[in-house]
């Protein structure tokens, strides 16, 4: 089976993303379709079986992987809940796609799925150890220990932007308060000022004293929140990933200068934080990896 290959599809809020992949991670062909409106698993269902269609039109691929925006099941079958589309809740979603495509199936939550691909492909590549963190509409996150997913008892481990990070902050979707999701997510920027990452990010690349100093209170926040993750696990490194991560270099800084005050020397010896490198496609990429782990045949 040298030449066989596997489907990775990242289910976004706004797009669905696949991609044939190879064995060494050629991404053969790849699609963009919109997500339905509204998101139901029944429609997002629908329209996923017509673009693998599309993708796959001479059925060579042998496996699928699927990420999610939120918690999988442990066994990589139920989509658990999925914070931002409406009536997502324990949906057998492995099981559907096997019945409607014939091929075995996994998903995880799409974080996940971008930590697998940054350790497969991106920036992950040289570190067994390291956390990575996606700023986007939610702060998800996924923690590789020993060159493997970390998942938890029930697969749900590595929801690193719902920690607490200021204990009476705006209501988090997850219940929590002032989580570190409603101080570095794409939404809590706009509420916070308005704009949008972008802007804010070209603002600051044109000098803007007020964008600037945006980004240096926002490094802040984010530099506090990744210190009490460091004391935990002590990663290699900590990559940052998600839209938000193209402002980098002007929100890291405050990052670095917050985990120097706040983490002991011993705790972070060695310690990096870098961008991301696989863009948008870090999830459908992870995703094809853990169809390839999952179904290695």
């Amino acid at each position: 089976m040298g030449n066989s290959q596997v489907i990775g599809i990242d289910v976004g809020g706004t797009a669905i993303k696949l991609g044939r992949f190879s064995q060494d991670g050629t991404c053969l062909q790849s699609l963009t379709v919109a997500t339905p409106q509204p998101q139901t698993p029944e429609a997002v269902l629908a329209v996923m079986v017509d673009a693998i269609a599309q993708i796959d039109v001479d059925n060579q691929t042998i496996a699928i992987g699927v990420g999610t925006p939120g918690p999988a099941d442990a066994t990589g079958r139920i989509a658990q809940i999925a914070i931002n589309l409406p009536g997502w809740q324990n949906v057998p979603l492995a099981d559907w796609l096997e019945a409607k495509t014939g091929k075995p199936t996994v998903i995880d939550n799409d974080a996940n799925c971008a930590g697998v691909g940054e350790a497969w492909l991106g920036a992950g590549r040289q570190f067994q150890n390291f956390m990575l963190l996606t700023l986007g509409t939610g702060v998800g996150g996924a923690i590789i220990l020993d060159g493997k997913l970390f998942v938890g008892q029930r697969g749900a481990a590595g929801e690193l932007g719902l920690i607490t990070l200021q204990p009476d902050g705006p209501m988090c979707k997850s219940g929590n308060q002032g989580s570190l999701e409603q101080y570095t997510s794409i939404q809590a920027i706009r509420r916070r000022t308005g704009k949008e990452p972008a802007e804010l990010g070209m603002l600051a690349q044109a000098g803007d004293v007020n964008a600037l100093a945006f980004w240096q209170e926002y490094g802040r926040d984010l530099g506090i929140g990744l210190a009490s993750l460091i004391y935990v696990l002590t990663p290699q490194a900590i990559v940052i990933g998600g839209g938000v991560s193209a402002s980098f270099e002007f929100f890291f800084p405050a990052v670095q200068a917050e985990i120097d005050k706040r983490v002991m020397p011993t705790s972070r010896m060695g310690l990096q934080i870098i961008p991301a490198q696989l863009g948008n496609s870090a999830g459908m990429v992870g995703a094809a990896k853990l169809a390839w782990q999952k179904f290695r045949i």
